[in-house]
């Protein structure tokens, strides 16, 4: 068995690729950084240590490397002969990843069996997203009877790494990957350890709702109280009461609206509260609050809760509150943190709540978001 991974850094290496290892695939990192496939192809194995109140360690062997940049023939082949090709590339990415799937998947014999192909993003229906990438850049009218498309939920908290680790990558010891099972139809693919579920919406949502709202609320007011590392953020009291207010509303939202029992859902919340306090884990505010205008944009972890929870007439005082935090995230090495701190210094508030959030006028959180960001404008 194959599978072709695009993404070969620490959450390629750390999580996908060691499941896919460990399932028993031949791993194919495809990535387009040159040093790392040069390390890659030199290596006969890699270490991924797992830190926390259980930890392992795994050695990942019998895998290669290639540049999807300068290696397209042989990116082809592989994907061509692949079972599966996952990514772990960042959801902006997945299009520029998207044609040389497409042509993997083109040069597969005709009557091979499908290519199961799964985006793994911290995004809503990031396979979606990369199957429509793909149908633009394939030729043929055959991609149906080529590949299979099935939209995943990944969960594992993999922080900044030592300098001096090479290739060797260490993560918490919880992980969650779950992937829809309705595209494969009767058989889906045998990978221990991802959990098979028809309808991935709650996973999805509770997902990013509760670790991806905590996480970026963690570091966004960690930040604001001068705190390097997330889990000294949650040992603040101050800090952990603003995150796990935050977390009362998000659950509020996923109990109402996919049904999921009140107590299994606090219960979840207090998990990941608990793994963002790992002290082994050397995660930063600085990594984990980057790139705000991604975190505050309309289907992300703090706009698409929050206006659910206005649609729906619940509160979300915590989740405003958390937004105005990441409207004052400002570290000048963060090139959307100068590009938001920008705009906020130049635009009206109702140009910034339109052009970071994508919420109109005419929708119920509209004007709770023009009070946040006029707040932040005014000092």
């Amino acid at each position: 068995m194959k599978a072709v991974h695009f993404g070969a850094g620490n959450i390629g290496r750390g999580f996908v690729g060691l499941l896919l290892h460990n399932a028993g695939y031949e791993l194919v990192f495809a990535d387009v950084a040159e040093a790392l496939i040069q390390r890659l192809a030199a290596a006969d194995s890699y270490v991924v240590h797992e830190v926390g109140e259980d930890p392992r360690t795994h050695e990942v062997r019998g895998f290669s490397a290639l540049n999807s940049a300068t290696q397209g023939e042989a990116l082809t082949a592989a994907i061509a002969s692949a079972d599966i090709v996952t990514t772990a590339v960042g959801a902006h990415i997945l299009r520029f990843v998207a044609p040389a799937i497409a042509a993997g998947i083109a040069a597969r014999p005709a009557g091979s069996p499908k290519v199961a192909v799964m985006a793994c993003e911290n995004a809503i229906n990031g396979t979606d997203i990369l199957a429509g990438e793909v149908l633009k850049s394939y030729v043929g009218d055959d991609l149906d009877a080529k590949a299979v498309f099935a939209n995943t939920a990944v969960d594992r908290i993999v922080p900044n790494q030592d300098p001096d680790a090479g290739l060797d990558v260490t993560v918490e010891n919880f992980y969650e990957w779950v992937i829809e099972t309705a595209p494969f139809g009767a058989t889906h693919p045998d990978i221990p350890g991802v959990t098979w579920v028809p309808d991935l919406e709650p996973y999805i949502e509770r997902k990013l709702f509760t670790v991806n709202t905590g996480h970026a609320t963690a570091a966004w007011f960690g930040y604001a109280a001068g705190i390097e590392k997330i889990s000294d953020a949650l040992a603040d009291p101050g800090v952990a009461a603003k995150v796990r207010a935050a977390l009362v509303e998000t659950a509020s939202l996923v109990v109402v609206k996919h049904g999921v029992d009140a107590a299994t859902q606090a219960a979840y919340v207090e998990k990941i509260l608990k793994r963002f306090a790992n002290p082994y884990l050397p995660d930063t505010t600085l990594r984990v609050g980057r790139a705000p205008l991604r975190k505050l944009s309309r289907n992300d972890r703090f706009i698409s809760p929050a206006s659910q929870l206005a649609e729906r007439g619940l509160g979300r005082e915590a989740l405003l509150e958390a937004i105005g935090a990441g409207l004052r995230f400002d570290p000048a090495e963060d090139p959307e943190a100068v590009e938001l701190q920008a705009l906020l210094a130049s635009a009206t508030a109702k140009e910034v709540v339109a052009k970071v959030t994508g919420i109109t006028p005419d929708h119920p959180l509209h004007p709770d978001l023009l009070a946040v960001v006029q707040a932040r404008q005014a000092g």
